[in-house]
């Protein structure tokens, strides 16, 4: 399946990948944490570790860890403005419930 962007998060990405010099792209991932569980983990990669799996959308480089993709396969990142709050949206078909707070899920 994979990981897709819309074009919203592939802008913002790339936007963000453009003030980096040599970076290998967006490291994605879940860590134990929260209330449900899990919490998505989001940063800059500077190289691909042994191990990630490299997916590329809208030109935009997504690495993920072996770990990690079981439970982010099939996910969608959108960027999204919600009234003063912006940010990255996962939307993940393998999220079986979400904490009250929106921080972390389950599955």
């Amino acid at each position: 399946m994979g990981i897709t962007l819309t074009d919203t998060a592939a802008d913002r990405m790339r936007s963000f990948l453009a003030k980096r010099e040599n970076s290998a792209g967006v490291r994605l991932g879940v860590k134990t944490t929260g209330c449900s569980g899990m919490a998505y983990t989001m940063e800059f990669a500077d190289e691909v570790d042994v191990g990630d799996t490299v997916f590329e959308d809208k030109g935009v480089k997504l690495l993920v860890n072996a770990k990690s993709l079981v439970y982010l396969d099939g996910t969608e990142l959108d960027y999204v403005r919600e009234g003063l709050n912006e940010g990255f949206k996962f939307t993940n078909p393998n999220e079986k419930s979400r904490c009250g707070c929106g921080e972390s899920f389950n599955v």
